[in-house]
């Protein structure tokens, strides 16, 4: 998938950590975001769950520290899918799927 140009916008901004910021008011939500992070010419597949204003990678080494960002490599994300909590059973739980980087920047897109 190619990246889009929200996406190229998103670069100067941290979105993780501006989903975060909205993840902490929203306790019972559960954002999946993934991607890639490129490596010598080869795709490594990204997944980080943000819940409760934390982030949590399943497929790499994250940084703890609030003041650095939490991926610090350079990465591409391509798809965010949100939860409701806690996740009994993800078809269930599942709420909405979407590609667009900014589109979970509006707090109203976790409702």
């Amino acid at each position: 998938m190619e990246e889009t140009l929200a996406s190229q916008k998103m670069a100067k901004i941290d979105l993780i950590n501006s989903l975060e910021k909205i993840s902490s008011e929203i306790p019972d939500r559960i954002l999946k975001v993934e991607g890639f992070i490129q490596k010598e010419n080869q795709k490594e597949h990204l997944e980080i769950l943000i819940f409760r204003g934390f982030s949590s990678s399943t497929t790499h080494p994250i940084e703890i520290d609030s003041e650095k960002k939490v991926i610090a490599i350079t990465y591409v994300i391509t798809n965010f899918k949100l939860y409701k909590a806690p996740l009994i059973d993800t078809e269930e739980n599942f709420i909405r799927e979407n590609q667009n980087s900014v589109f979970f920047l509006n707090q109203k897109n976790w409702i």
